[in-house]
């Protein structure tokens, strides 16, 4: 009796590995195909001995191949398991591999965006990006780090649990479970975008709508205060007790707006965006239109 061919760790890392480059030969025909095949020759050595073993395993995964580009993990570790079943001499043939592998692929796709795209990614760009305006270079670091962390452990992991599932992960994948985690990071997703508007769409209305004089006493006195470093300690007091810093109280329009609902303009000129993305017009379009619209807008003295 031959002994039992089982991929150890060293080989299932390999794969995992190679699944980072698994859009390096994206193509229109069999779109992942290539990346696929790719990632599964350290397994396909491992289990197959001869040139016409691995001739054939090599054939079978470079048919139509398309998914995520993480949520391909999974995948990859229920089709080692099959692939290890068959090399000890499991009846599992070309269609059975085949058809696991395009049978997960839509789910798992419809995942991926919500999730990692529209979700994670969102959140940790904003945390970097908070910093970064603020000037600290940890922003960019942290943000690198911390998705290429979280990357690669969900990779190795999910892969893992593929590969000693096995066949039992298409049962958990039929249970109603992907469309609950698509909603509930879809759902997540908007939230954090929501809350981003007001943060990273900035609009200002410059048209002064408004000045009244104030009375002595409501603004700083600048000819009064003391020379030096005093002067400015005590200016500084007085601004803090809520004394402007001129004797007019100038309202611009955009205080006018802000009093009535913070955050109008930047919210409805997103979803302007939005409508026009509906209507199939092109983001570049959008993006060139903002910026005309924005340099006019300052020329005249409007934004």
């Amino acid at each position: 009796m031959t002994d039992r061919i089982q991929l150890s760790k060293k080989d299932r890392l390999a794969v995992v590995w190679r699944s980072t480059f698994l859009q390096g030969s994206w193509n229109y025909e069999r779109m992942q195909n290539g990346g696929w095949v790719y990632s599964m020759i350290p397994a396909i050595k491992k289990l197959y001995t001869t040139k016409e073993e691995r001739s054939a395993a090599l054939k079978r995964h470079l048919e139509f191949f398309n998914t995520h580009p993480y949520l391909v993990s999974p995948i990859l570790g229920v089709t080692l398991a099959f692939e290890e079943e068959r090399a000890n001499g499991a009846a599992i043939d070309d269609v059975t591999i085949q058809g696991v592998k395009i049978g997960m692929m839509g789910p798992l796709a419809g995942v991926g965006d919500p999730v990692f795209w529209f979700t994670l990614r969102m959140m940790l760009g904003g945390l970097g990006a908070s910093l970064a305006l603020s000037g600290n270079i940890m922003g960019p670091i942290l943000f690198f780090l911390l998705w290429n962390i979280i990357r690669c452990c969900f990779m190795w992991y999910t892969q893992e649990f593929g590969y000693h599932t096995g066949s039992k992960i298409i049962d958990n994948l039929s249970g109603g479970l992907l469309p609950k985690i698509t909603k509930g990071a879809s759902i997540l997703g908007m939230l954090v975008v929501a809350a981003l508007v007001q943060r990273w769409v900035s609009i200002k209305f410059q048209p002064v709508v408004a000045k009244v004089k104030l009375n002595n006493g409501a603004f700083i006195d600048w000819n009064s205060l003391p020379a030096g470093v005093e002067g400015i300690q005590k200016a500084l007091m007085q601004m803090q007790n809520g004394l402007s810093l001129t004797h007019e109280k100038i309202t611009t329009l955009q205080n006018s707006l802000d009093k009535l609902i913070p955050g109008l303009v930047p919210l409805l000129l997103t979803f302007f965006c939005m409508w026009l993305l509906r209507k199939k017009v092109s983001p570049i379009l959008i993006i060139l239109g903002l910026f005309i619209v924005g340099i006019v807008g300052h020329v005249i003295g409007l934004l």
